[in-house]
């Protein structure tokens, strides 16, 4: 079966045809064409903002012109992952999504689900004839995965609607109203370097088979950080074998748990069947602490190439150091919502560019004192050893309105519909709603979505049935919108 098999027939059409449109996030140009052509030529009003935001905009079904205006809102852009062994350019090659089961899942890629299905059902929404509804205008903002930038950048009069509902969220029947605060955290080391020895050799240590995931969503499950391990590794191969540092490389993007990592490092000749068993020791000790949530963990080591350049030792052993003792994970849980993430901090990426060595961190949490306590004490590291820090894309967290009337008729709808009362909930993860209610501090907001696994890895899934059944309830929940008193 083939996803345009799929019903409601125009929902599936639209996401796949977004699957064949490329937007990774900061070149989402594709897709904001394709957003501006299909109002064009459906002769909806349309506005585009200088950065690529677009709103499309809709008038009331018959019936219905007394409701209130409403913003339904999801971003254009995608994370980008791939497997190392998958041949996929991601700026021309379609994601190649398959269906299994009650899952839409993609080969060895991520599926873009996140955010794609959002913006297929409010095309489709755009696109009907037949559906029962208010004034809405659908707004499709860019470049959210990398720093929420189109968010961000949004103009004070870009939208007129004072109710909005955000479809970024990847949990059916459940409705959140709040969501963690941002900020990005750098550390950028100078080092000097020299050509590598003729008498030492280079071996390659690589960890990967990681799940890694989100590092908002995700940061709780335990999932082991592949820089981490990493460091981990490097710390004590150096305490017992004294090694030159050639190179190290980890992590992508800073909203992902970093699944694989490697270095380059030399010792002599004769210590290396010594090294290799040293190393294959602490393999099989990771494996036994990581056992119930890493099975797929892998780390091997083997003879490489040599590189043009080492680090000097004294910086060496400022990174190692660094990556042993850094803050990674849950920080600290909320006292006022059960089981929600307060605090968190994800070691992202590291990566050598020219002579300076960059490691991007990311903190999150509900509290803003909290977000900037967390970053610095990651700052403070970097400047013990006389690193730079920059601190970057920093966003506020969404504080929850338990007295929201949209969110009081989101739950009447989906009880007398399912004879259940959906979750409400906040959110660790980061979400646009807080960087709305900045530029509009009279929106009343909610956050749904259907089910999506495992966002911002390979292994990203879309469960069919749930999209089914939220189509319905978002349908539904057009209907029920409340009325304009000055109507």
């Amino acid at each position: 079966m083939k996803i345009t098999d799929l019903h409601p027939t125009k929902l599936w059409y639209y996401f796949d045809k977004i699957l064949q449109i490329p937007r990774c996030s900061g070149k989402e140009e594709k897709i904001v064409d394709f957003l501006v052509n299909f109002a064009q030529s459906k002769n909806l009003q349309y506005k585009k903002d200088k950065i690529g935001n677009v709103t499309i905009k809709k008038n009331a079904t018959q019936g219905y012109e007394q409701l209130k205006s409403i913003a339904l809102q999801c971003h254009v852009d995608m994370v980008c992952e791939k497997d190392n062994d998958i041949n996929h350019n991601f700026e021309v090659d379609p994601i190649p999504a398959y269906i299994d089961g009650d899952w839409i899942k993609s080969k060895g890629t991520t599926l873009g689900a996140d955010n794609g299905i959002g913006i297929a059902i409010l095309l489709a929404i755009l696109d009907s004839e037949d559906i029962e509804h208010g004034p809405i205008e659908c707004l499709f903002t860019v470049d959210e995965e990398r720093g929420l930038t189109g968010a961000a950048k949004l103009k004070s009069d870009f939208l007129e609607s004072k109710i909005l509902i955000n479809l970024d969220s990847e949990d059916e029947g459940e409705i959140f109203i709040g969501c963690a605060g941002g900020i990005t955290t750098t550390g950028i080391i100078k080092f000097g370097f020299r050509r590598p020895p003729r008498r030492i050799n280079p071996l390659k240590l690589t960890v990967s088979g990681l799940h890694g995931g989100h590092s908002g969503d995700d940061i709780h499950k335990g999932y082991a950080n592949a820089i981490k391990i990493l460091g981990r590794l490097l710390y004590f191969i150096d305490e017992n074998f004294s090694i030159k540092l050639g190179y190290i490389e980890g992590g992508t993007l800073k909203n992902v748990i970093p699944r694989e990592a490697y270095a380059v490092f030399y010792v002599t000749y004769e210590k290396i069947p010594k090294v290799i068993n040293y190393v294959n020791e602490l393999y099989n000790q990771l494996l036994n602490e990581y056992k119930d949530i890493e099975p797929s963990l892998k780390i091997s080591i083997e003879k490489t190439e040599k590189c043009e350049r080492i680090i000097d030792d004294r910086t060496k052993s400022k990174l190692i150091y660094i990556l042993m003792a850094i803050d990674n994970g849950v920080i600290e849980w909320s006292k006022a919502i059960p089981n929600l993430v307060e605090t968190s901090t994800n070691l992202a990426s590291i990566k050598i560019n020219k002579r300076k060595i960059i490691i991007q961190t990311s903190q999150r949490s509900s509290l803003e004192s909290a977000k900037l306590y967390v970053a610095n004490s990651i700052a403070s590291l970097f400047k013990l050893v006389k690193g730079k820090v920059v601190f970057s894309e920093e966003y506020p967290s969404w504080t929850p309105n338990f007295n929201s009337e949209i969110l009081n008729v989101a739950k009447n709808v989906y009880l007398k519909m399912f004879n259940q009362e959906p979750k409400i909930k906040a959110i660790h993860a980061g979400l646009e709603c807080g960087l709305f209610l900045k530029k509009y501090p009279h929106l009343d907001m909610i956050s749904i979505g259907p089910t999506i696994r495992n966002v911002h890895t390979p292994k990203e899934q879309l469960s069919i049935s749930s999209t089914i059944k939220f189509w319905n309830y978002l349908l539904e929940l057009l209907k029920n919108i409340p009325k304009n008193e000055n109507y």
